[in-house]
């Protein structure tokens, strides 16, 4: 009896060595980094922020995300690449930074007449959800968010109409410079944490962004920018990928995986949302120092529209030569939209 008690006694120590590893690595935080384009104090580099701290509190501490803003981590141009390669976790940034890359998202940055983030948030998720775009299979999707209508804003020359817009250099970027040239301007790129000191030495005369550009909070742009010409009819809007490394995402347990998801799903309306109170504050920031703001009449306004109409039909041919049915891509983004607005 007593021979049977110490063989039970060492099989329950041996089984308490052999679990205790297996408790240990349950236990250990999960460290991660994040690498995001916009400034820290920009409104959506905050949200961005807090969403790391949701993450972390939701997991009850078993998550760690290190905050990287304004590029400081990875340049804003290479951040979806940094993703995919592990030189970061997490990444934010524009789609439209690496150009060709994401063929169906950039249907979202035509010019189809945008109102809100809100509504360009809404838009862009929808096609994601709807096609599951092959393009952005080598990353997992967290969220999309997009900026609110996207206009020329100009330093020195007002644009009133489209004979204003020829030859100027107008910084943009991705569908925004097909826009620009449409227009009648030439299109210069640049990351738009360059553009406040192109504006400031003459090296363009304006550049394509929301409201959200000229905020204090955001690129402060408003102290640079003389005027903007608010051409609704034209409106576009430029999408933001919030993504993780593919192998980070798997090696993550489920149970994670859906605090995430549920996390991720409260973020889209904030971020729309987001963009939205920075677009009030950039509108507000620029009349404070002396800008001002360009209506089209409807004569003016159907002129933009049918400039840049060809636009529309040349990236359906894109897609269509890319293997994608680029009129519906198209036909669902408007209607989306529309339904939308």
């Amino acid at each position: 009896m007593k021979k049977a008690c110490l063989v039970l006694m060492a099989v329950y120590v041996g089984s308490a060595f052999i679990t205790l590893p297996i408790f240990d690595a349950q236990a250990q935080t999960i460290k991660l980094t994040f690498s995001c384009q916009l400034p820290k104090t920009h409104v959506v580099s905050k949200l961005s922020q807090t969403w790391c701290k949701e993450v972390e509190a939701r997991t009850k501490g078993r998550v760690k995300i290190q905050f990287f803003p304004g590029g400081s981590l990875t340049k804003p141009d290479k951040i979806y690449e940094g993703v995919v390669s592990g030189a970061s976790d997490l990444g934010q940034s524009l789609l439209s930074y690496t150009p060709d890359r994401f063929p169906i998202m950039g249907t979202i940055g035509l010019p189809l007449g945008y109102t809100s983030g809100k509504v360009a948030t809404g838009v862009a998720n929808e096609i994601y959800r709807h096609f599951k775009p092959k393009e952005l299979s080598d990353t997992e999707v967290m969220y999309l968010h997009a900026h609110g209508p996207g206009f020329i804003c100009t330093r020195g020359k007002a644009v009133t109409r489209l004979e204003d817009m020829k030859g100027l250099k107008i910084r943009s970027q991705g569908d925004s410079a097909l826009i620009v040239r449409k227009l009648g301007g030439t299109d210069v790129f640049s990351v738009i944490g360059q553009v406040y000191e192109l504006l400031q030495k003459g090296a363009i005369a304006g550049a394509t962004n929301p409201f959200a550009g000229l905020a204090q909070s955001g690129f402060r742009l408003g102290e640079v920018s003389t005027h903007v010409t608010a051409a609704y009819s034209v409106a576009y809007t430029a999408s933001f990928f919030v993504v993780m490394n593919k192998d980070k995402w798997k090696a993550l347990p489920e149970d994670i995986k859906m605090i995430i998801r549920e996390i991720n799903n409260e973020w889209i309306p904030q971020c729309g949302e987001a963009w939205d109170t920075m677009d009030a504050e950039g509108r507000r920031y620029f009349l404070d120092h002396g800008g001002q703001i360009i209506g089209l009449d409807s004569n003016e306004a159907a002129r933009w529209k049918m400039a840049v109409a060809p636009i529309i039909d040349d990236y359906a041919k894109i897609l269509n030569e890319k293997g994608l049915n680029g009129q519906e891509v198209i036909d669902f983004t408007i209607k989306t939209l529309n339904s939308m607005q």
